[in-house]
């Protein structure tokens, strides 16, 4: 015999399809504002799908090798928001990497732990590049 749901289940239900639904839409704004724009290294890796306590270190990893090669981010000016929800008088330089830069990074980078082997692969497909 078929269960016949309550009113609970229903919207219980729904409840939880737009959850996935608010989850999905969120990480297709994430990736395409990374399309779009220069963002943080933490932010594309985890644009790719890799973890985001992985990220951190992956982050930090293509740095060093930015570091190396000589490399520079796009210098991106950034308004500091304040308590009240407004703007902060005076904007701060933070460091914004294009994709492009990222791949190149990418293909230079050669990590030994096995997570960041894979977070590698998993930025250098989202950046378009083959690895």
């Amino acid at each position: 015999m078929q269960k016949s749901f309550t009113r609970r289940d229903r919207r219980a239900n729904r409840r939880a399809l737009r959850a996935v639904v608010r989850q999905r839409a969120a990480a297709n704004r994430l990736t395409s504002s990374c399309r779009r724009r220069p963002r943080s290294l933490a932010t594309v890796a985890i644009a790719a799908g890799v973890a985001k306590d992985t990220a951190a270190g992956i982050a930090n990893g293509l740095r060093s090798v930015a570091k190396r090669i000589g490399l520079a981010p796009a210098a991106t000016a950034r308004t500091r928001r304040t308590v009240a929800g407004g703007r902060a008088h005076r904007t701060h330089a933070v460091a914004r990497w294009t994709l492009a830069q990222v791949a190149r990074l990418v293909a230079a980078y050669r990590p030994r732990k096995a997570e960041y082997k894979a977070a590698v692969v998993l930025i250098a497909a989202f950046a378009g590049t083959a690895r």
